[in-house]
């Protein structure tokens, strides 16, 4: 009876009426109610369907960020195994520059001197030596 009463204007005078005109008001208050908590309930869907995206996006970028890494460390593997191989290309064609050189010398001092006086020749990437016979002097013969 205290809803009925509460519910009472001064324009309803019989309880009957006022039962009818707070029957609607009750239904849509519970209706807004309903909506309100609707509204609520979307709005937290909505931040968390926007939170979920700023995480996919992150992993995505996460992931790309990851795959470029990757990709970077094995260029800068194959760069370094580059290097390494072409380090090791320039000291054998050092070395065999050395040995050709070496020959020559070797080949010319045998044609100057003949067959009497024999060279030794002891080749290194620096610098080429050549040894004659122990009764003279040692002489050397600088790379160009």
């Amino acid at each position: 009876m205290e809803v009925w009463m509460a519910c009472a204007a001064p324009h309803c005078t019989t309880t009957h009426h006022t039962v009818t005109h707070c029957r609607p008001l009750h239904h849509t208050a519970s209706h807004c109610t309903t909506l309100r908590h609707t509204a609520t309930h979307c709005i937290a869907l909505q931040h968390t369907a926007t939170h979920c995206n700023t995480l996919h996006h992150t992993a995505t970028h996460c992931n790309t960020l990851h795959r470029t890494t990757t990709h970077y460390n094995t260029l800068q593997h194959t760069a370094t195994h580059c290097n390494s191989l072409q380090h090791t290309a320039t000291h054998c064609n050092t070395l065999q520059h050395t040995a050709t050189h070496c020959t020559t010398l070797h080949h010319t001092l045998h044609t100057q001197n003949g067959s009497q006086h024999s060279m030794h020749c002891h080749c290194t990437p620096h610098r080429y030596c050549l040894s004659p016979p122990p009764s003279s002097s040692r002489r050397t013969i600088p790379r160009n």
